[in-house]
């Protein structure tokens, strides 16, 4: 079915807090997309997690809440296979009326970004292993998820468990169907280290293509664990005394010709691989409330949970923030692992990858690499441990301010300010009904 013949269609673009912002319309729009058809607030894109405006905000009524206009990404229509009627998305990014990119987009961000790389002559290859939980989200309280063949409320996790995955085959199952319907790479899919909690890897490919996939996936599990009876979040710290939810990002860069420019023929990576990872540490503090944006983020951030909380790199070592994984040379490329499962995906793809060209472009050195256990080292620069830290960080760093667009850094402080001062009134144990699906 043509994109025209469907009774209705959905477009929208992606907020701070990565939440899908738009609207349904008819399937006649489909025709006029391309010609800016389709408007809205900017002050959309910059609501707070709860969806309401930013007070003092000057994208409202300083400037009389002025619409901008979407336009299609490129990436054509996507079916959203969760709904119970076929109504394929469009998915958009935000302009003003002249046509000039709106700075408060984060997809937008993403690509001055990557124009960086593109001078160059470089293409950003990138994948991301993303972590989610499954859970019972009909009392009073966050419960672990029931286990769909007996009933039983599942009390213990299944690290590489198969029997576990047996359990959920009928979700999993139609995850895969529904990513190739959705032109999603899925890779592996694991069971993780916590309770009801799974990853699945997504292919390499352009870092563009891979952000886009990777924020239209958040969305595609929590539709479709609801059609399997439960939720999914990608809440950093679902269950207190449980593993957390990460998101890996795993990115190379190839020039003109093909050849990964992190590639020296042996295990070390070149200079340029090691001035990436210099401008990744640099900025890894400041940049702590992209990897950690909510609340909640912060209960993952301690030592010994499998979550960096400084800033540090290493070779085959999944302590340190910044890993060299091992395997052929021609492969050679940098995990960041610091990333919440909570993410917005352009943010984060944008300062991680705007942190290593900057690292490049200023022929950056990295310290020696870290051997043993990352949380035992006492010298190391620290990742802020707590959101209005992260906050006034990330406010003023000038490091930051070199590779994401003033006006998006500020709206992205007025935005965390205004909800810190609102979470501080909703106990931490009552959190999860604000954050279970919106991140």
């Amino acid at each position: 079915m043509e994109l025209a013949d469907h009774p209705t269609i959905r477009v929208a673009a992606c907020d701070l807090n990565g939440q899908m912002r738009g609207k349904r319309v008819p399937g006649d729009y489909a025709a006029k997309l391309d010609a800016g058809a389709v408007r809205m607030p900017l002050s959309v894109l910059n609501v707070d997690i709860f969806g309401a405006d930013i007070e003092g905000s000057p994208l409202v009524f300083e400037t009389g809440d002025a619409d901008g206009v979407l336009h299609p990404t490129g990436r054509g229509p996507v079916p959203l296979p969760w709904l119970e009627t076929a109504q394929p998305l469009v998915p958009m990014s935000m302009h003003h009326e002249d046509g000039t990119p709106f700075e408060g987009d984060p997809r937008h961000a993403l690509i001055g970004v990557l124009d960086r790389f593109g001078e160059r002559g470089w293409q950003v290859m990138a994948a991301t292993e993303l972590e989610f939980t499954l859970v019972d989200d009909s009392g009073k309280t966050l419960n672990h998820v029931r286990d769909p063949r007996t009933g039983r409320r599942l009390e213990a996790p299944g690290i590489l468990s198969m029997t576990q995955m047996d359990a959920f085959d009928p979700f999993l199952t139609a995850l895969y169907e529904a990513c190739a319907a959705m032109g999603i790479p899925a890779q592996t899919a694991t069971s993780e280290a916590g309770i009801g909690q799974f990853e699945v890897t997504l292919n390499h490919q352009d870092a563009l293509r891979a952000a886009d996939d990777t924020w239209l996936f958040k969305t595609l599990i929590k539709g479709l664990a609801h059609r399997h009876g439960f939720s999914a979040t990608f809440m950093a710290k679902p269950f207190a005394n449980d593993a957390g939810n990460g998101m890996h990002l795993h990115f190379s860069v190839l020039d003109g010709d093909g050849r990964n420019v992190f590639d020296d023929g042996g295990a070390a990576g070149t200079d340029t691989l090691r001035a990436a990872v210099a401008g990744g540490l640099a900025a890894l503090p400041a940049s702590t409330l992209v990897f950690a944006p909510h609340a909640n983020s912060y209960a993952r951030l301690v030592p010994g949970a499998h979550a960096p909380t400084a800033a540090s790199w290493a070779y085959e070592n999944r302590t340190a923030a910044l890993r060299i994984p091992g395997g052929p040379p021609a492969a050679r490329r940098i995990e960041h692992r610091a990333s919440g499962g909570d993410i917005n995906p352009y943010l984060t793809f944008a300062a991680i990858l705007g942190a290593a060209i900057t690292g490049i472009e200023d022929r950056m050195e990295p310290p020696a690499p870290i051997t043993g256990n990352a949380y035992d080292a006492s010298d190391l620069p620290a990742m802020a441990s707590d959101w209005e830290t992260a906050i006034d960080r990330f406010a003023t760093d000038p490091l930051i301010a070199r590779f994401l667009p003033a006006q998006l850094i500020d709206n992205l402080v007025m935005t965390k300010r205004q909800e810190l001062r609102l979470m501080n009134d909703i106990a931490p144990e009552a959190q999860w009904k604000t954050y279970l699906e919106t991140v």
